[in-house]
């Protein structure tokens, strides 16, 4: 008789965003006619730039033709892609990373669920709290993060590092040792960033008690601010203690394309074992490789042309952030965020949970954005608006919540 992973089972109900979905179904079918604005999932909206789409469409004719045609990806990626990547937001960066220490992937969200993998279940994580569900819920199927306490709305083995008002929603450095430290710059959901001051504090805190920082920079395009790194490896010690996640979803639009990777320095060991290596085995035994026609697309990312388009998108939804930030703080909100990301952070009004003000913001503005409850229990009294609407259903959005 077949077993199931039990660890499952631990999983406090369906995946956030599934949550939201099936709710916003519901209502949807009940009223036919209403005109819903979406900002909660952080899914683009804006096409993918010229300069893409016109190496996208070279990339495909190559496909048709046995010359050019290309069959499974190398392991890593292709060379043309790892060695942009490594030269425009690393090396130019005076960070020291080489084309052979980046993995390319289908994106950053498979790659934090993934990574996990390459370390024993004996390791104790500490997450930010409120958090990217991504990075909890696959240690509990992996059943590294002990039982679900209802009453705490946490796990028992998890290290939770509340990011609140008072310290700024940033985490402080945890009392407990961990093994495994996730970290979010700038962050999702409260938008918060750190100094480059603030984030080598990390990586000497990690080198000082042999722990990994898990780095998701998958909103570094979003930095407006100096002396806010944007990449980890801006820090020293940063090559022996830190795996960075990249993607290419948020600052290229690629959500419906799947593209993004993983830095493994080769300095980072365990003993005589480098996890360069064991990311390289895990990759090359489950993964096939991004598309050629991706990477290719991806490549243009970083062609001069496509870092103008880009950079139009990026301020494109940063003015949204604006609207959003201007609108409900001038409406009586307290909010944050919205500087260096792409997303508000608000504080619900009156008593209202979380997933109250979720229904009522449905229900009487037609507006669905995430409830902070849904990223952790320090998130709980707090809602995560998106900037990645269009500019128009932004403004309507945020003039209908003012008139709740």
């Amino acid at each position: 008789m077949f077993k199931i992973n039990d660890n499952y089972l631990k999983l406090p109900g369906s995946y956030l965003f599934s949550t939201i979905a099936k709710k916003v179904a519901v209502y949807t079918e009940a009223n036919p006619d209403a005109k819903i604005i979406r900002l909660g999932i952080g899914d683009v909206t804006q096409p993918i730039a010229p300069a893409i789409i016109e190496k996208l469409h070279g990339a495909v004719d190559e496909m048709g033709h046995a010359e050019t045609f290309h069959g499974y990806a190398p392991d890593l990626g292709y060379a043309f892609l790892r060695d942009t990547i490594a030269k425009n937001d690393y090396q130019d960066r005076g960070c020291d990373i080489s084309s052979d220490e980046i993995f390319v992937s289908d994106g950053a969200k498979c790659d934090c669920s993934n990574i996990q993998e390459i370390f024993s279940l004996d390791n104790k994580i500490a997450v930010c709290d409120p958090v990217y569900p991504v990075y909890v819920d696959s240690n509990v199927m992996a059943g590294r993060a002990g039982d679900y306490d209802a009453a705490t709305e946490r796990f028992t083995n998890v290290i939770y590092m509340p990011c609140t008002a008072e310290n700024n929603f940033t985490p402080e450095l945890p009392k407990e040792t961990p093994d495994l430290i996730y970290l979010c710059f700038p962050n999702n959901p409260t938008g918060a960033m750190v100094s480059k001051a603030e984030l080598q504090k990390w990586v000497d805190y990690a080198n000082k008690v042999g722990a990994i920082i898990l780095y998701d920079a998958a909103y570094e395009a979003y930095i407006s601010e100096k002396d806010i790194p944007h990449s980890i490896y801006e820090c020293e010690g940063a090559r022996t203690c830190a795996i960075e996640m990249r993607s290419f979803s948020k600052n290229a639009g690629f959500t419906g394309m799947r593209l993004g990777f993983t830095v493994i320095p080769k300095d980072i060991k365990s003993g005589d074992v480098t996890l360069h290596s064991l990311w390289a085995r895990r990759h090359g035994t489950k993964y096939n490789g991004a598309p050629y026609i991706i990477q290719r697309a991806g490549e243009a990312v970083y062609s001069p042309e496509g870092k103008a388009q880009l950079k139009e998108q990026v301020a494109y939804y940063m003015k949204n952030a604006k609207v959003i930030y201007d609108g409900l703080k001038g409406a009586g909100y307290t909010v944050s965020g919205g500087v260096n990301a792409p997303y508000i952070w608000l504080k619900t009004p009156g008593n209202m949970t979380s997933w109250e003000f979720f229904d009522h913001l449905l229900a009487d503005a037609n507006v669905v954005g995430t409830p902070g409850s849904g990223f952790g229990p320090s998130g709980e009294g707090y809602f995560r608006l998106t900037a990645f609407g269009t500019y128009e259903n932004t403004v309507e959005a945020v003039e209908r919540i003012k008139k709740l």
